[in-house]
């Protein structure tokens, strides 16, 4: 019998950051959200509320995880913040297997700076052939793998009336998403995914499927299912998404 899970995950993007208006890699360096990014969170957690918590029965629940920085924590607890009124005491956790990717050395440093610096090795990285591994950056399969031991671990905590809600970021996303979806099995490179933009989510679905062993046993399984990526609040399509504040 398949492990029971919840009704849905969505992985959510911390809003922005000082960092990522300057173009820097942020990596696991702990750099808290800017005004911009203060007030891109405070508009994806009145949509998540309005999309996925208001058209849901008033006793089902959710659970909040996020990365142990301070940016997607901040991103987590303005969600939670929107729900207080009809969730009083709902707990954000921090879960260091959501952490950014390390990006070793070039950790805090600008993306022009690294193209000047270490040109061959940052064509390689931009192209996918893994450059960036020279300087001690955490290989991509490592980050899928715990990002995905996560997931899994979270989502077997509550049954079909519960959404995990899972606030992390870009690149821990896209490396996350492409291991649990198997896309990684396919492009080894982890190139077939765009990075999400800040504030943005993702949303799957569990669907229960029977696999027959060589054996001729049958077990059964949960495939998840991509419903949607990249979707940010509808403000997010205009010149007020970057505006500074």
């Amino acid at each position: 019998m398949a492990a029971q899970h919840v009704r849905s995950i969505f992985l959510i993007r911390h809003g922005r950051t000082s960092y990522n208006a300057a173009h820097k890699l942020q990596g696991q360096v702990d750099i808290p959200l800017d005004s911009v990014g203060e007030w891109q969170v405070r508009q994806t957690a009145s949509a998540l509320k309005k999309l996925y918590v208001d058209t849901r029965p008033q006793s089902d629940r959710r659970i909040i995880v996020c990365s142990d920085l301070s940016r997607a924590h901040a991103t987590a607890q303005a969600f939670a913040d929107v729900l207080g009124g009809s969730e009083a005491g709902i707990e954000v956790h921090d879960e260091p297997r959501v952490r950014e990717r390390s990006f070793g050395d070039w950790d805090g440093h600008a993306v022009s700076e690294l193209a000047e610096r270490y040109p061959e090795d940052f064509r390689s990285w931009m192209e996918h052939r893994g450059g960036e591994l020279k300087y001690g950056a955490e290989p991509k399969e490592h980050v899928g793998s715990r990002g995905v031991e996560a997931l899994m671990d979270w989502s077997t905590r509550a049954g079909d009336d519960t959404d995990l809600f899972v606030f992390s970021h870009g690149a821990w996303i896209a490396q996350t998403l492409q291991t649990l979806l198997g896309l990684s099995r396919i492009d080894s490179t982890f190139a077939s995914v765009v990075s999400m933009r800040n504030a943005h989510w993702v949303r799957l679905v569990p669907m229960d499927v029977s696999e027959t062993a060589p054996d001729g046993t049958v077990r059964q399984s949960t495939r998840w299912r991509l419903m949607d990526y990249n979707h940010g609040p509808a403000i997010a399509d205009t010149d007020e998404w970057e505006r500074e504040r």
